[in-house]
């Protein structure tokens, strides 16, 4: 069924609304894949916090123009669907990842995040990026990490203190 101007217009405008939120955009081909299959993609994209639309090329360059993702504009030929990281930058490259290893049909074809157009070679690197949440956890590790060292290295005087009298202790 053919779409109108008002629809059209209204999924550009949607589109656009929503890569200004996202974070990064993962876009696969899903030639061959089954409507079942599609769903099962949509429910598990849900659950990550990644939405996932099926749109037209045509439709998706002209939405993503003025965004900051228009570089991907190159890369959107044949049917594709289109992931937005909203949440966390890798979400939509490993969904697509781990989709992809029981559907072979899914074919990550572009990626990016904002900066430049990454093929499907980097979808590895993309979905490995951790949510927020592993971020900060590793940041927080960071700073604890010298001042552990510090109260370790502080304690280590009295207790180094004790074994030398134990050891003199023992001697006599």
């Amino acid at each position: 069924m053919a779409l109108g101007l008002a629809a059209k217009k209204e999924i550009v405008a949607e589109i656009n609304e929503v890569a200004s939120r996202a974070l990064s955009v993962a876009v696969a081909e899903y030639r061959g894949m089954e409507v079942g299959e599609l769903t099962d993609l949509r429910v598990k994209a849900r659950e990550q916090g990644v939405y996932l639309k099926v749109i037209r090329n045509t439709l998706a360059k002209r939405a993503l123009s003025d965004s900051k993702f228009a570089d991907i504009d190159s890369a959107l030929t044949g049917p594709l669907i289109y992931g937005f990281s909203i949440d966390a930058p890798g979400a939509a490259a490993r969904l697509f990842k781990d989709y992809a290893k029981g559907n072979p049909k899914l074919k990550v074809t572009a990626l990016t995040i904002g900066n430049g157009l990454m093929g499907p070679e980097k979808l590895d690197a993309v979905a490995s990026l951790p949510t927020r949440d592993e971020a900060l956890a590793q940041l927080l590790a960071t700073f604890k990490a010298p001042v552990g060292k510090f109260v370790q290295t502080v304690n280590e005087i009295p207790s180094k203190f004790a074994r030398v009298l134990a050891a003199i202790k023992d001697t006599k």
